[in-house]
């Protein structure tokens, strides 16, 4: 059934930036952020050990490492408006799931179906909605939408207290009655590229002029071509592998961040606030560096917010020896970095490779990226269980931003003309 549309004064794809940030907030604090809550209540009931629930953050990275390029292939295809339907049930399904839970296999059942929602109404589909409706500010509308992975971090205190006050499991099941409740209503207003409904990406009137720079792949190449037509590409690899590194750090310090601060002897509601900081803080590098991203060079916004998340890490570290007062620069450093790694690689995406199969190439990136994810956290929890600290895995990842850096910077300039289709 067609839509007749009319003239707004407000450009449609701000409503779709709007819906994305409300629902990068309540997805970002149920599952990305407030896995560190439950984290010790489900150890202290259930008697597993760090590394084994650890396991279940790998497992996330897992599936969602094999089902981002499925994503983006058919949000290439269908748009995001149904992707981000079926996501909202998978994942409060899941949550009921997890409620129920009394056995590892279930557990991990469970965080299974949370990323297969995750994965149709998260990043790759969300960003390809946003890419597909803005072209010049694609920067800025990537920040402001995942800025509500930032303001996430406020449902940590409240979801810690409803722990409190309910218990863990009854908690799932409130958190997944608000997926339900938030997230279906708001995939309804996703629309899948302007040009269908009597736009031009950002609200343009006229036909914008392609820039001959950009590595843009013909949109009548069947999926299984354009696959390997990116797998070719070493600006891709690139990409991926910097971004890679990006989510081993991410997923090892957001999962752990409360267990580690309690085992250096900081109270649950204390450390409960610098999980809540990290992400607020990272709201400064996503409006502020995507925003900049817009205006130089982008590959030097990236390789500045990799060398802040390295500097960050170094102080959390060294937390446990030297003082908790290098939390503060932890806070600031991580969070401004790790904000401006996030808004960043959507808009680098489509520098490199267009909007004609954007979602397919974000979505391949994602998933070779979700290996980080899979070996950052229960890496971490290894370390804790055998060695009874945390210090030296964040000393170890302090390092890693520097070969992100060196990957990101041997990227062409997006001036030198880029032949994504091996011609020889």
């Amino acid at each position: 059934m067609s839509v007749n549309w009319k003239p707004s004064h407000v450009f449609y794809g701000w409503w779709i930036v709007g819906a994305s940030f409300v629902i990068a907030l309540y997805i970002g604090g149920v599952i990305f952020y407030g896995f560190t809550a439950i984290f010790e209540p489900i150890a202290h009931e259930l008697g597993w050990s760090y590394t084994q629930i650890s396991l279940a953050a790998s497992l996330r990275g897992l599936e969602m490492g094999l089902l981002a390029p499925l994503s983006g292939i058919l949000v290439d295809r269908w748009g995001p408006r149904r992707l981000i339907f079926i996501g909202a049930i998978a994942t409060a399904a899941g949550l009921f799931l997890l409620s129920r839970t009394m056995s590892l296999s279930t557990f991990y059942g469970a965080f299974a179906l949370i990323t297969i929602g995750m994965s149709c109404c998260t990043t790759t589909v969300l960003m390809t909605a946003i890419a597909n409706w803005f072209r010049r500010k694609v920067g800025i509308a990537s920040g402001i939408a995942i800025s509500g992975f930032g303001f996430s971090g406020l449902m940590v205190p409240l979801i810690v207290r409803l722990i409190e006050t309910y218990e863990w499991r009854m908690t799932m099941i409130i958190l997944a009655l608000g997926m339900l409740a938030t997230v279906l209503p708001l995939s309804l207003l996703f629309r899948h590229k302007p040009e269908q409904y009597g736009y031009l990406p950002d609200g343009n009137r006229e036909v914008p002029v392609r820039l001959d720079n950009v590595t843009v792949l013909p949109p009548t190449v069947k999926s299984d071509a354009i696959v390997k037509q990116i797998f070719k590409n070493s600006i891709f690899w690139r990409i991926a592998l910097a971004y890679m590194f990006y989510f081993m750090l991410v997923m090892a310090t957001i999962t752990h961040v409360m267990p580690y601060l309690s085992s250096i002897g900081i109270n649950r509601a204390r450390s409960s606030l610098v999980a809540t900081v990290v992400p607020l803080m990272s709201i400064n590098g996503r409006l502020g560096l995507g925003w900049l991203g817009d205006k130089i060079d982008r590959r030097w916004i990236v390789t500045g917010s990799f060398a802040l998340m390295g500097f960050g890490l170094l102080c959390f570290g060294l937390a446990s020896t030297i003082g908790t007062w290098l939390l503060v620069p932890f806070l600031v450093l991580f969070g401004i970095g790790y904000g401006g790694c996030s808004a960043l690689r959507p808009s680098l995406t489509m520098e490199y490779f267009g909007r004609t199969n954007f979602g397919t190439v974000l979505g391949l990136i994602m998933g070779i990226c979700a290996l980080g994810g899979i070996v950052g956290p229960p890496l971490a929890g290894w370390v804790y269980d055998n060695w009874g600290n945390y210090q030296g895995i964040w000393l170890v990842f302090a390092g890693l931003p520097i070969a992100a850096i060196i990957s990101i910077l041997t990227i062409p300039p997006v001036n030198t003309p880029v032949q994504l289709i091996d011609k020889a």
